[in-house]
This record gives structure tokens, sequence and C-alpha cells, in this order.
């Protein structure tokens, strides 16, 4: 037999190091999170998990219907976790909408708020769903909601390009506290590396 059909063998020391890594992985909640789930989650999306609870700023930059919000889905499970707030970002009141009716049916009413504008439901839940301009209003008024937030999905993070709007979700990036971290959605995101960059030099290390 040739050596390239060869089993490669592990030593007894390697082999109890990789058993110790795997019980390690197993009881992480990324992998509650992952056994929770209906269907077996793909390799970006347990990458993305796994870097946001090792602290990091994520980017995920897949094609509709790929799965990219199972990030976003585990941002919010992560503060669930850590008894600490979650805020899920859109561009729009129609997206706002029904991203607040699948949370509040997952989470129940209790634990979910939702902010566009002309709408207050429940605010100081964990849990809130707003559009982006409403985000950055909070923290130009230093809100204390602010305080205990720890992470923040935008969802079509792309819209920063835009020449209109694009500013909002800068400044947002720009200004929420340090210890915040960034969950950036997109299907249409160009030049990703570059922009994944960009998060990273503004709020630290960032996995795309």
């Amino acid at each position: 037999m040739s050596d390239t059909n060869e089993t490669v063998k592990l030593s007894p020391a390697q082999r109890y190091a990789a058993f110790k890594q795997t019980q390690a992985k197993q009881r992480t909640v990324a992998a509650e999170f992952a056994r929770s789930l209906p269907f077996e989650l793909d390799e970006f999306q347990l990458q993305a998990n796994e870097a946001l609870e090792a602290g990091d700023n994520v980017l995920v930059a897949a094609p509709t219907g790929a799965g990219k919000t199972v990030a976003a889905d585990f941002a919010i499970y992560l503060a669930q976790t850590r008894n600490v707030k979650a805020f899920y970002t859109t561009p729009i009141k129609a997206l706002s909408n029904q991203k607040y009716h699948d949370l509040v049916a997952q989470y129940g009413a209790d634990k979910v708020g939702l902010l566009t504008g002309d709408t207050s439901i429940n605010s100081e839940a964990n849990i809130v769903v707003m559009t982006t301009e409403v985000l950055r209003n909070m923290l130009y008024e230093h809100s204390v909601t602010l305080e205990a937030l720890r992470y923040v999905i935008l969802d079509e993070v792309h819209y920063l390009a835009d020449r209109f709007r694009g500013p909002v979700w800068e400044e947002v990036i720009i200004h929420l506290p340090e210890n915040v971290k960034i969950i950036g959605l997109s299907a249409t995101v160009s030049n990703v590396e570059d922009f994944s960059k960009w998060i990273e030099s503004v709020r630290g290390k960032t996995t795309l």
C-alpha cells in the first residue's frame, strides 16, 4: 500500500488532545445552539457562530436563501444566555415588523420589542427589532438602553454604500460602544474583504 493511502496514525497524546478539543467544542453555547436546530449547520454558519462566541465581530456575505440569518439568530441566543441585550436592525419598517413577529413566535412577546419611529412596543426588552435610523438616534441621545447592549445585527449592511442612507450605517458602526459586537449580514455587499477590514479597523477583530 502506498504512503498516500495509509491512515495517519496519531500518538496517544495527540488522540487525547483531539478528544479534549472535541469535548470543549461540544460544551460551547454555539454547539448547544446547533443541537437545538432541526437541521445541520453549514461550515460558514458554524464558523460565524464560533467566532461570535469567541468575541469577534462577524460579517456574513452569502446569497439569499443560504442561511446567513443563522448568525443573527445565534447572536440573539447568545445574548439570552448571557442576560444582555441584542438589537436587530433593518433598513425598512416592513422588514422590522416581519422580524419582530418571527422573534415573538420564538421567544414570546414579553421578551421582544419593536421600534420603528412610529411604533414602540416593549422598548426595554432584551431583544429589540428596529430600523437602523432608530439605533442611530439612540446613539445621538446617549440612551440608557445602550448600557446593557452587547450585540447588534445589521441586516442588509450593504446599505453602507448607499449615497443617501449610507452615513446612518457608518455612524452606527463607528459610534456603538466598544463592548458591542456587530453581526453584519448581506447578500450583495461588494468588495467584501475591504469592507471586513474597515469594520475591523473601527471595531476590532472581525471574522468574514
